[in-house]
């Protein structure tokens, strides 16, 4: 690991590696003004042993912030060929997947059938940067979306900021963007060719996102990859710079752990659910207004017992093949395992029977035109 090649917005070099004692936590946990000092003692290993006080603090924190509420969103796969070889990956360039990308009418079938479930928030998948799905692709997909969707997220490569731009224009109104790592040494072993080995280019991406006119912004680390400590510092300070430079703009935090997939990746730096949710929790007591997002990566069990306790969104019904909604979806490799495949009426039964209810939309389609932030 160096930090120091980090820009220095984002290096969490001071707050590393420091010892903190029982009453430090004690205090991180009701800090009323909390840092990367709070965020540092809340992750350390001391804290596991405070699970508890932390899980009411940001059980308290969500519920005055995002009340009873789980808003909910589902993933569309538009296409699975890439360029990447990303190791960790079930869809990197040297795997045998099966590829696919969907043409327009593909397309039109599985918002016809993600429309009958009621959902009004959908996020767009591909891979890299390809011919078969380039920017001239996702903005004809992007402007079907949202003839069906009120609000349409992409989860795909980094974009040049004309081009963020072309896709809020169709009625794009968001992009998730994972660094992945935020470790320069492991992200570049990870990713041993394509496009996305430009460590720099993926971090200021998000940037070009918010400047091109987009109105959210999406991040998050690959927990898993390298030491979680570390990572989770790094997406804090990201989440503050953005929140900072683009106070206008909307900034959430997702929490995705290496799943199994085609190629048999183990991660060298596990995560277990005890640990993720002391990161949920830690990130939440410290970024009190940040939507926390948590997917059916996850398993059930986890997925129940963190809704409402620090994670206000979540995806529901989510397939990782492309398309895979419609009955007009070709054969395609799936991205990684999902863990919980309850259908929709199941996942809002079970937010119910919590206490929370599930929100299908909050986003109009009038609100769609660019975003024009005063920086400050």
């Amino acid at each position: 690991m160096n930090p120091e090649s980090l820009p220095s917005w984002l290096n969490p070099e001071p707050w590393l590696n420091l010892e903190f004692t029982p009453a430090d936590i004690e205090r991180a946990i009701g800090a009323t003004a909390p840092n990367e000092k709070t965020l540092a003692a809340l992750l350390s290993p001391a804290a596991a042993d405070y699970l508890e006080p932390m899980a009411q603090r940001a059980q308290a924190i969500t519920r005055r912030h995002f009340g009873r509420t789980i808003s909910l969103y589902t993933p569309l796969y538009l296409s699975n060929f890439c360029n990447g070889g990303c190791l960790y990956c079930g869809l990197a360039a040297d795997r045998r997947a099966k590829r696919a990308v969907l043409d327009e009418a593909q397309l039109r079938h599985e918002m016809e059938a993600i429309k009958n479930m009621h959902l009004e928030e959908l996020v767009l998948l591909t891979g890299e940067r390809m011919p078969e799905a380039d920017v001239p692709y996702l903005e004809q997909c992007v402007s079907i979306a949202a003839e069906y969707i009120h609000q349409v997220i992409v989860e795909v490569f980094p974009m040049a900021e004309d081009e963020y731009r072309q896709l809020a224009n169709a009625g794009c109104t968001g992009v998730t963007l994972y660094q992945e790592t935020y470790d320069p040494v492991i992200y570049e072993t990870m990713h041993r060719w394509g496009d996305k080995r430009d460590f720099a280019a993926r971090i200021d991406a998000p940037d070009r996102a918010l400047s091109g006119g987009m109105r959210t912004i999406g991040i998050g680390a690959l927990l898993g990859l390298a030491d979680p400590q570390f990572d989770m510092l790094c997406v804090y300070r990201h989440a503050k710079y953005l929140l900072k430079k683009y106070w206008q703009a909307g900034v959430s935090i997702s929490f995705p752990r290496i799943r199994p997939q085609m190629g048999g990746f183990e991660p060298d730096f596990p995560v277990d659910e005890k640990m993720l949710a002391q990161y949920i929790f830690a990130m939440r007591i410290c970024l009190p207004e940040t939507p926390l997002v948590l997917s059916t990566r996850e398993p059930r069990r986890v997925r129940d017992g963190m809704a409402g306790l620090g994670v206000s969104k979540m995806s529901v019904a989510s397939k990782t093949t492309v398309g895979g909604y419609s009955d007009d979806s070709e054969e395609s490799t799936e991205q990684f395992e999902i863990s919980d495949e309850r259908n929709i009426p199941e996942f809002c039964d079970m937010l119910r029977a919590k206490g929370l209810e599930p929100v299908f939309k909050n986003w109009d389609s009038a609100y769609r035109e660019p975003a024009h932030y005063a920086k400050a």
